[in-house]
């Protein structure tokens, strides 16, 4: 493969094998800032670090920006104090303040003295909002104006303060208290008469949030009302920051990673799943695996109490797993569409009944498909009275099941428990001992055994 065949990444890493430094240089230099992470994120820490070395401090802020919050601690670990000084100097104040959190406590102190007295009081604010608030996601870098400018003077503070906005596509309108008044598009200020007073074109009823707002409630509420950029403020009303879609957007992910996580009982990883330890993969899942081991020894009892069933229709072993993984997958959908239904706004427990009355609904229908379709195998392997033993059992199980999935996260939710705990393994092991049990209990009743 010749030199011009080859992706940028892939020139990269033959100038890394070849120990090239002029083609790494030309290589690190032509890469988009997320695509050198992501190559960065392939490297070990000290070959990641030395790839960073070869940029511009801007362009390696932005590169560092793009890397996982795992990577960024170790590689900040393995800096000097001096060069973490210089890539906080040249990060944005809200990377700038995340990329702080993670820094060892002992070295903290240390760093502020590279950053201006303001810009140390700006890092203090914004490091002690708590973490998954709107205070901690936001950027203070805002294109503020008091009220009463004229559209000429918004445009001249435009000019100067652009480069350092995180956004210029809008201009929040503050009084002397720094309260926001309004907001005005820069559609809106590029066609006012430039004499106007900027009054007269502001957006008085802005949808803002408070610094201690949740994350995810203002991730909601910029993907519902489609906005750029949402105002953070203090609850006196004054504007502190702004959180931009983009912010939102990465938010979003965090947290369906967090809920797929839960939804198979894993807890939450501190970095990614490509570099976890493997101690801590083992530490989040054990638990709710140990827990649910112990809880289907309910199962087990419910079998050896049908003991006398089984002896007398062996052949009923033979439907078993059928019937119980049948209940577990049922319920396991019903409990994500829940889970998802809940985690979008979609969902909410006043509308428990109403639902109740349609998952009854729906189950029924899946569990008399999925018994005519085992009916036919069942009298052909075990016979007609045990083939309806199976077909009852069927409804009863996938009914029960998909009943249990879907009000498993409401109850949770009405608990104050995350309800995408209620998922997979969790409603699996509810409804296999739901399912055994009934199911037995079903066939003793019929094949008229002593119970």
């Amino acid at each position: 493969m010749t030199a011009q065949d080859m992706t940028p990444q892939q020139q990269l890493q033959q100038a890394m094998q070849a120990n090239d430094s002029e083609a790494i240089r030309a290589c690190v230099t032509h890469l988009h800032p997320a695509d050198l992470a992501e190559a960065c994120r392939d490297e070990t820490p000290y070959a990641a670090l030395a790839l960073l070395s070869f940029l511009s401090a801007a362009a390696r802020a932005a590169t560092f920006t793009e890397l996982p919050a795992d990577r960024q601690r170790r590689l900040s670990e393995l800096m000097t104090e001096e060069e973490l000084g210089d890539l906080l100097e040249s990060l944005a104040p809200d990377a700038r303040a995340d990329l702080f959190k993670r820094v060892e406590t002992g070295r903290r102190d240390g760093l502020l003295r590279y950053l201006p007295p303001e810009e140390q009081d700006q890092l203090k604010r914004l490091v002690s909002y708590p973490e998954g608030t709107a205070g901690a996601l936001m950027s203070p870098q805002t294109v503020t104006v008091p009220a009463n400018y004229s559209v000429q003077e918004v445009l001249a503070v435009l000019r100067r303060h652009s480069a350092q906005a995180e956004t210029i596509y809008q201009i929040y309108a503050v009084d002397e208290a720094d309260r926001l008044v309004g907001t005005l598009s820069l559609r809106k200020l590029i066609l006012a008469r430039p004499s106007a007073p900027v009054a007269d074109y502001l957006t008085r009823e802005v949808l803002t949030v408070e610094v201690t707002t949740p994350q995810e409630s203002v991730a909601e509420m910029i993907a519902r009302y489609d906005l750029l950029a949402i105002p953070v403020v203090e609850p006196d009303g004054r504007l502190v920051g702004i959180v931009t879609y983009d912010d939102a957007m990465d938010v979003a992910e965090e947290e369906a990673t967090e809920d797929i996580h839960r939804q198979m009982s894993i807890g939450r990883l501190e970095g990614s799943v490509s570099t976890a330890h493997p101690f801590e993969l083992y530490r989040k899942r054990v638990g709710w695996l140990v827990l649910l081991v112990f809880a289907n020894v309910f199962t087990g009892a419910g079998i050896a109490h049908f003991e006398a069933t089984i002896e007398a229709y062996i052949a009923l072993v033979f439907f078993l797993p059928l019937l119980v993984d049948s209940s577990g997958n049922a319920g396991a959908q019903a409990a994500t569409l829940m889970v998802r239904g809940m985690a979008t706004g979609d969902v909410h427990r006043r509308d428990w009944a109403r639902l109740l009355g349609r998952e009854i609904a729906v189950a029924a229908s899946l569990g008399l498909t999925m018994a005519a379709c085992i009916w036919a195998i069942g009298t052909l392997r075990a016979g007609s009275e045990i083939a309806t033993v199976v077909a009852i059992s069927m409804v009863l199980v996938v009914l029960v099941g998909s009943v249990i999935g879907m009000l498993l996260p409401l109850l949770l939710d009405r608990l104050g428990l995350d309800p995408a705990t209620a998922s997979a393994p969790l409603v699996t092991s509810i409804a296999d001992i739901v399912g055994v049990v009934l199911y037995f209990a079903l066939a003793t009743a019929v094949l008229g055994l002593p119970a």
